[in-house]
């Protein structure tokens, strides 16, 4: 065919514009979930953002499924997050489900490292919120994120990508293991090389 006569160019490929990121805590979920959202040009909710009110307070279970629907009812976005109870509303309309898996030693040296720094900043969070060192050395789980991320580390290594597979069939899940593949997930995705 001649120039003239080929036909127009069609791209075969259009990236998914609705995405859920999981991991534990400290594993890199608001990084990537920013990277991706720039990369796609759609919004990133933060779902702590959303949950964890002035002084910590938590939002009633039913304003946060109500915040979490109005976000997800949009046309494109990436929620990152862990909330079991808005999962199934994310899941639902989401395209694809990234599920952080780094190795344990990895994510605790990455979120002791931001945790430090955001206390001696005093660097807000959202809402008005902030860690503190106190927090830190908590025996709390519920207060220590470092604690926190230790307990719950093990679910997203093969509980959570097992659940997202059955509850969410028409979604592409998958787990990115180590920091390269995580780095890299935005331009792979956007050029269809998942």
């Amino acid at each position: 065919m001649s120039p003239a006569t080929d036909p127009p160019f069609t791209p075969t490929w259009v990236p998914p514009t609705r995405i859920a990121v999981h991991g534990a805590s400290g594993s890199g979920k608001t990084t990537l979930a920013t990277a991706l959202a720039d990369r796609l040009g759609v919004s990133r909710t933060e779902l702590d953002g959303l949950f964890h009110q002035p002084g910590w307070a938590e939002l009633p279970a039913d304003e946060f499924r109500t915040a979490v629907t109005t976000v997800v009812d949009g046309p494109g976005w990436v929620v990152d997050g862990n909330y079991r109870q808005v999962r199934d509303l994310v899941w639902a309309r989401a395209q694809v489900i990234v599920v952080l898996d780094l190795p344990r030693w990895r994510v605790i040296a990455q979120l002791l490292r931001r945790t430090v720094t955001r206390s001696a900043r005093g660097a807000e969070l959202w809402n008005g919120n902030r860690e503190s060192f106190r927090n830190l050395l908590s025996t709390d789980a519920d207060r220590n994120v470092v604690l926190w991320s230790w307990r719950t580390h093990g679910r997203y290594h093969l509980e959570v990508p097992a659940e997202a597979r059955a509850e969410a069939g028409h979604a592409r899940v998958v787990v990115l293991s180590d920091r390269r593949a995580i780095a890299g997930f935005p331009d792979r995705l956007v050029c269809g090389a998942l």
